[in-house]
C-alpha cells in the first residue's frame, strides 16, 4: 500500500503546481505531471488532476474543460503565485543572473524558476519603488572584446535536449555536420556546455571512445535524449577549459616571447598573460615572457597587432 504523503509534502505539491500554471496560454494536467516529474515529485497524473480541481476552486484559476485535454491558466484577474521571501536587492541578482545563465541551464531548471523570475520582475515594477534597483539593470553590461556576432541558428528543440540530456547524465543521439563539411550520426557522452561569445559548444565523448571532444550546437541537425543513462566520468570542464581546448588546441604548453609597441602592449601591464608573465622595458616598446597554452586563438591574436608585433618565438615547455 502506497505511503500516504505527509502535509508538508502536499503544500509543497500545491505550491509548485500553483508556480508552474501559466497566464497568457493553458496547461494540461500532462503537461504540470511531466514537469513535476522532473523536478522530483513522484505523483500520478490523476492525483495532479485532483489536485488541479481543489486549487481552480479555491484560486483564481480559469479550467477550460470544453474538450480533452482539460486546460489551466490564470485568469486575467488573478494574481498568480508570488514568492514574498524576495527582496528588491535578490529581485535585482536574480534577473541579472536570468541574462547571462539563460542559454546554459537546462529546460526544467528554468521551467521550476520561472514563478521567481516573475516575482522578481513584479518587485522591480515601477509601482513597487524600486526605482534604483531597475535602473541598475540598464547601468550594467558584460561587452565583447571583439567584433559583436549575432549568435548563430539553433535546430528546434536541439538546447532543449542537450541540455536536459547534460542535466540527467544521458546518453545524447546527435546529427551532426563537422568541420569537413561530413553529415554524421553519433551517440555522445554529454559532459559539459560552453558559452563562447555568441557560440554555444558541446564538451562529449563518442560511444566507443574514451577521448573528449567539441561539437557545435550549431551545427547539429537533431539532437535526441535516448534516455539511457551513464556514469559521468571524472570531467573538470574548467580545466578542459584551462587547457585550451575551446580556444582550439590541443594542451600544449609554451614559453612565448614577443616584442610589441607601448600603445598596444599597454594593456598587458594591466592584464597580464599568466601568471608568470615577465616584462622588459625597451625605447620602442616592451617585451613580453610568459607561458601560455598554444591555441589558435592565440595566433589570431598575436596576428591581429600586425606590424606593432615582432620577434616571436615559441619554446615548448
Amino acid at each position: 500500500m502506497p505511503k500516504k504523503p505527509d502535509t508538508f509534502e502536499t503544500l509543497s505539491l500545491a505550491i509548485e503546481v500553483l508556480r508552474r500554471i501559466p497566464r497568457h496560454r493553458k496547461i494540461s494536467t500532462g503537461e504540470l505531471h511531466r514537469e513535476l516529474q522532473g523536478a522530483g515529485f513522484e505523483r500520478d497524473e490523476r492525483s495532479i488532476q485532483r489536485l488541479l480541481k481543489a486549487l481552480s476552486e479555491q484560486f483564481d484559476i480559469e479550467r477550460d474543460d470544453s474538450s480533452l485535454p482539460y486546460g489551466y491558466r490564470w485568469k486575467d484577474q488573478g494574481q498568480g503565485l508570488m514568492v514574498p521571501t524576495l527582496n528588491r536587492q535578490e529581485s535585482l541578482l536574480l534577473l541579472l543572473a536570468e541574462q547571462q545563465l539563460k542559454p546554459l541551464l537546462p529546460p526544467s531548471v528554468l521551467k521550476a524558476m520561472n514563478g521567481f523570475f516573475k516575482q522578481a520582475k513584479a518587485n522591480l515594477a515601477p509601482h513597487q519603488n524600486a526605482k534604483l534597483e531597475k535602473q541598475w539593470l540598464q547601468k550594467v553590461r558584460v561587452v565583447s572584446e571583439t567584433q559583436p556576432l549575432l549568435p548563430p541558428k539553433l535546430a528546434k528543440g536541439v538546447l532543449d535536449n542537450v541540455t536536459a540530456a547534460l542535466y540527467a547524465n544521458h546518453w545524447l543521439d546527435v546529427v551532426y555536420t563537422n568541420q569537413k563539411d561530413e553529415r554524421k550520426q553519433h551517440r555522445v557522452m554529454p559532459l559539459g556546455l560552453a558559452q563562447q561569445g555568441p557560440r554555444l559548444y558541446l564538451a562529449c565523448q563518442f560511444e566507443g571512445y574514451d577521448n573528449h571532444r567539441i561539437l557545435a550546437l550549431h551545427r547539429i541537425h537533431t539532437a535526441t535524449d535516448s534516455g539511457l543513462a551513464f556514469e559521468r566520468p571524472d570531467f573538470d570542464l574548467a580545466a578542459y577549459d584551462g587547457e585550451g581546448h575551446f580556444a582550439v588546441g590541443n594542451g600544449e604548453r609554451i614559453r612565448l616571447q614577443f616584442t610589441i609597441d607601448k600603445g598596444p602592449g599597454k594593456h598587458l601591464l594591466e592584464s597580464p598573460l599568466s601568471e608568470d608573465q615577465n616584462v622588459q622595458f625597451t625605447p620602442e616598446g616592451y617585451t613580453i615572457t610568459a607561458t601560455v597554452q598554444q591555441t589558435l586563438q592565440l595566433d589570431r591574436w598575436l596576428n591581429s597587432f600586425g606590424g606593432q608585433i615582432r620577434d616571436i618565438s615559441k619554446t615548448p615547455v
